[in-house]
């Protein structure tokens, strides 16, 4: 028993290291998508555009118009690729900018799906570590991801906080739920990484779901202490006032929603 918890920082300090490697190959991956894939793709563009004013033929010209339009959403699936890849909103702009541009591309999401985002964020806030900043905003992208894929929710709502020392985010959905068993390999492998993330940093990651009642995805990551008062402090002085946490929809009746902090959020909802 002592030899495995010798072995547990070692494997905690693999794990991270992984994990590091694994961004820093999302980030080769991303460029070479910009630099090559990309820059291709704009200038078949650019030749396309050239073949429609130059073509005397009405019908070419519609054909070349319409694989334009088909060229236009693969170059804007290619940057979505590519902004997952290596987010720089969160580079750029920080924690806060990242999952609020998420929220925004799933609030485009429930245009198709008919799922009602909520974000209730803190409206300032001081930065984090990158490698928690990192393990954050990839949590929020997985839990998104299997929102969008297999909860079949009517709402779905992302808090973000620091409590007690602890920088916690929640995401809940009001969908379908799951069990250990019914679980598929997707959903198993996503939530298995987002463990081993977060673990790697110390923290833990808890998943409350049954089937018929929704999905709460509870990640924790401690702070030095010099980090969560600053942050709890920025804060405090983003502004007061609070929020009512009368939730819009079902999701209300199935799970407590009542945030642990009240004063100082930012809620984006779809109209």
């Amino acid at each position: 028993m002592q030899a495995v918890a010798d072995a547990v920082p070692e494997v905690l300090e693999l794990s991270r290291h992984l994990v590091q490697a694994q961004e820093e190959e999302r980030k080769r991956i991303s460029r070479e998508l910009h630099d090559e894939a990309g820059q291709g793709l704009m200038v078949l563009r650019l030749y396309l555009g050239t073949l429609v004013s130059e073509s005397p033929n009405p019908e070419l010209r519609m054909k070349i118009e319409e694989a334009m339009s088909m060229l236009d959403l693969t170059i804007g699936d290619l940057r979505r690729i590519i902004a997952r890849l290596s987010p720089r909103m969160l580079e750029e702009l920080g924690l806060m900018a990242a999952i609020r541009k998420e929220g925004k591309e799933a609030r485009e999401l429930s245009k198709s799906t008919g799922m009602r985002p909520r974000l209730i964020l803190p409206m300032g806030f001081g930065e984090l570590d990158h490698e928690i900043e990192i393990a954050l905003y990839r949590s929020v992208q997985e839990a998104l991801h299997n929102v969008a894929k297999h909860s079949r929710a009517k709402n779905f709502v992302i808090r973000f906080g620091i409590e007690d020392g602890l920088a916690v985010l929640r995401v809940e959905d009001d969908g379908v739920g799951f069990s250990g068993k019914g679980t598929s390999r997707s959903r198993s492998f996503g939530l298995l990484g987002m463990r081993e993330r977060i673990a790697a940093l110390g923290g833990t990651v808890r998943i409350r779901s049954r089937k018929g009642t929704g999905t709460r995805i509870t990640v924790m990551l401690p702070l030095p202490a010099s980090a969560a008062r600053h942050a709890s402090r920025t804060d405090l002085l983003a502004g007061a006032g609070g929020f009512s946490s009368k939730y819009e929809g079902a999701l209300e009746t199935q799970t407590n929603l009542s945030p642990a902090n009240t004063h100082n959020v930012h809620q984006v909802h779809s109209s």
